[in-house]
């Protein structure tokens, strides 16, 4: 902190992320964490459509909904089947004739509930104590034990399956994703940007790693229609390839505030009254298993620090880099002017315009006086060749005397004084025209 306060000055303070002031709070479209706050009601009949797509809605469901159905799941089946060999076992009279050395019977020691579940027990875990057994002349129990093989592969599958892509899912990789807890506004590079911070706790990175922003604000169109939580994109660098991450150490995410931005009009008096809510999504492959991960959070419009900038965090150490996460989240002030970019961008159009009238006057006269040269020279070259000395010969007339004229004012004429000279030159060729051109023009020039 003293190495900060050396190098930006004493005025500048660190201070928490909510600015010391009182938050208010309000419902959020999505939380912090990154859960959306969006729940659907009155379906009806499309309520189905979850039965359809059933492996995926049981992968949606908590886990504690998960590890129900799993139990439920196999115990159902496991009794359910211990039924089926029990009632073989009760239709054929094995139960009464279990202890009978000279009877056959369908499964070998089998002569209650109980033995029959554990038959089915055995079979299933493919377990085999040997002591219970299908013998050959029972059809109809060879019959229910291709189907039990079948039936058991199934359910396998299908729950162990969902229950697979449940644990091996990356949304806890977003856990050690982090974000900074408030977004800052401040200038970089001479322009005004919004900017938040970015960092992954882990050594493993995350391949092709990009950051989308949603601005989420309701709005009214021009004809009257009013569009709740509409959305925005926010340019995070997307023509230049800056939202494509290397994610080894934190990062400052930039937006630019210019005319395309949805900030263009956004100060820091209209802050306080705005009521919106960016939305920042982090996308990326995780290393180590290859699966897509996700990691959302959100700034409200109280969460944005006007003329703040996030502390540094990474040192230099002996032969490596050094990460302090104590400072992520900390920020501290800097002087940024309080004006929108479009009333800046006014501003200076203002001043630029009262600054430079003489200059405009000027550049006007010398585009009318090229323009007036442009249309002699057009027509003179309509003339023919010998119409064309003699207008040469007047024409040198007012030229030597705005020479004569220039040489000792050292003024430029302009287009009126050009014009004039031309109505004293007279039509007739004699030399008395000469004489009396040049003694107004001398005339005109001892009175300037």
């Amino acid at each position: 902190m003293a190495a900060v306060r050396r190098k930006f000055g004493d005025e500048y303070q660190a201070v928490g992320p909510a600015g010391g002031g009182a938050r208010r709070e309000r419902q959020r479209f999505v939380d912090k964490n990154g859960r959306c706050n969006v729940q659907h009601g009155n379906l009806g009949g499309e309520s189905s459509r979850y039965l359809s797509d059933l492996f995926t809605t049981l992968v949606d469901l908590k886990w504690r909904w998960n590890l129900l159905i799993f139990l439920l799941t196999y115990t159902v089946a496991w009794l359910v089947m211990a039924s089926m060999w029990w009632g073989i076992a009760y239709l054929r009279g094995d139960l009464h004739r279990a202890h009978d050395d000279t009877y056959s019977p369908c499964v070998a020691n089998v002569y209650n509930f109980p033995s029959a579940f554990l038959f089915f027990i055995e079979t299933e875990a493919t377990i085999g104590y040997g002591h219970r057994y299908i013998t050959e002349r029972c059809p109809e129990g060879i019959v229910l034990f291709l189907f039990q093989s079948l039936l058991g592969s199934i359910v396998d599958a299908f729950l162990i399956g969902c229950m697979f892509i449940k644990m091996s899912q990356p949304k806890k990789r977003a856990e050690t994703l982090m974000f900074s807890r408030a977004a800052v506004v401040s200038q970089r590079d001479g322009k005004l940007c919004l900017m938040f911070r970015v960092g992954n706790l882990r050594n493993s990175h995350m391949v092709s790693a990009q950051i989308r922003c949603k601005l989420i604000k309701s709005r009214q169109t021009p004809e009257g229609e009013f569009l709740p939580l509409d959305q925005c994109e926010l340019d995070v660098g997307f023509g230049t390839g800056a939202d494509q991450l290397f994610l080894v150490s934190p990062l400052t995410i930039c937006h630019e505030i210019n005319s395309k931005s949805p900030f263009f009009c956004l100060s820091q008096r209209s802050l306080r009254s705005e009521q919106f809510e960016i939305v920042v999504i982090l996308e990326g492959i995780v290393e180590t298993t290859g699966m897509t991960c996700q990691a959302r959070t959100s700034y409200t419009e109280d969460e944005v620090l006007w003329g703040h900038r996030f502390l540094p965090v990474m040192s230099l150490e002996d032969g490596f880099f050094r990460v302090d996460y104590s400072q992520f989240h900390a920020t501290f002030e800097v002087p940024t002017p309080p004006y929108s970019v479009k009333e800046q961008e006014e501003n200076l159009s203002l001043s630029s315009s009262l600054n430079s009238p003489i200059d405009n006057n000027k550049t006007r006269r010398e585009k009318v006086c090229s323009l007036d040269c442009i249309d002699i020279a057009g027509e003179k070259n309509k003339l023919p060749f010998k119409l064309q000395k003699i207008s040469s010969r007047k024409e040198d007339l007012p030229r030597r005397a705005l020479r004569m004229s220039s040489s000792n004012t050292g003024k430029t004429c302009s287009t009126g004084d050009l014009l004039n000279i031309q109505e004293m030159s007279p039509i007739s060729n004699g030399e008395d025209g000469d004489e009396r051109i040049q003694l107004k023009a001398l005339k005109m020039n001892a009175e300037a």
